[in-house]
């Protein structure tokens, strides 16, 4: 078995594409910050916005993209994918 060679930097770059793979297919569907929150179960929007933009480190666990995933109707990876 091999080290992980995945920098914090690197993981840095990864929560800020997903966040951005979150905005635009939430964004596609019109559904705002406060509704898709509501919908996974959460208060306020906090969680969303500020993981949808990598705020003060905040990122979408597993869990929250699950959730996302089967409230906007879309296939999980869609939030791993990176531009070109």
């Amino acid at each position: 078995m091999k080290n992980c060679n995945i920098s914090d930097d690197k993981m840095i770059k990864i929560y800020k594409n997903i966040g951005l793979n979150v905005k635009r297919i939430r964004n596609e569907k019109k559904i705002s910050q406060l509704a898709l929150s509501l919908a996974i179960g959460h208060k306020a929007v906090g969680t969303v916005s500020m993981a949808e933009i990598y705020l003060n480190n905040k990122h979408f666990n597993v869990e929250h993209l699950v959730k996302i995933a089967d409230v906007l109707e879309v296939d999980i990876c869609d939030f791993f994918k990176f531009p070109d």
